[in-house]
């Protein structure tokens, strides 16, 4: 075997999304990809759909969406008929590869990306559901110094309902910040996200866990 053939070893983060899904860690059947309560439970969900896709409507064209971190794109198939073009990606090839058999669409894309390592596709609007909560401080930073090439994200994050020190560090992985009494905040330290316009879209209840799930539109340029 030369140096070319010899296959990289994944990234910690990259090996433990793959097992979370190859365990059914956040629930679902044996050998089923499922993204969690989250993702399916429709309390969460609707709303999340109906705010979504009212701004997307509401938007002079059809915005090109990048999905970053899709999972199993219970949510995402919601999106895509109002978008121009939607272009959803995860970390995991065997999820990616399920999706896109799964799921078709004329404007609808897959690809298998490490959005804090790798570079992100064009568009004009980026989705990070219930993404940033799973991942450490080092990689949040990574992927905020990405997202000022989009002219608005739309960030979702898990967070407790009271007031709590924001941005606690983590191991990138199955868990949050919520048993830490932290969450994300883009805008406070160590990330000082700078955006034009802040709006929070939702609040609901997390189903199954403490605390809510918070969907907050940005609009960077």
């Amino acid at each position: 075997m030369t140096t070319n053939d010899k296959v990289k070893k994944p990234w910690p983060t990259k090996a433990a999304m793959a097992q979370i899904y190859e365990k059914n860690l956040w629930g679902g059947e044996t050998s089923e990809f499922y993204s969690g309560l989250g993702s399916h439970h429709p309390e969460t969900v609707d709303p999340y759909i109906a705010v979504v896709s009212a701004f997307f409507k509401d938007l002079k064209a059809p915005p090109i969406v990048c999905d970053l971190g899709c999972g199993d794109f219970n949510v995402g198939k919601e999106l895509v008929k109002h978008c121009k073009n939607y272009i959803a990606i995860d970390i995991v090839p065997e999820l990616i590869a399920h999706n896109r058999n799964d799921f078709k669409a004329d404007n609808l894309e897959f690809s298998c990306v490490d959005i804090a390592k790798d570079k992100l596709p064009p568009g004009n609007c980026a989705i990070l559901r219930q993404v940033l909560q799973h991942l450490s401080n080092a990689e949040i930073k990574s992927v905020v110094d990405k997202l000022y090439h989009f002219k608005y994200v739309i960030l979702t994050e898990h967070l407790p309902e009271v007031d709590f020190e924001p941005n606690k560090d983590i191991i990138s992985g199955q868990g949050i910040r919520l048993k830490k009494h932290s969450g994300v905040s883009l805008t406070a330290s160590p990330f000082n996200f700078k955006a034009k316009d802040e709006k929070q879209l939702l609040s609901v209840p997390s189903p199954g866990f403490k605390g809510v799930l918070v969907t907050t539109l940005y609009k960077v340029h």
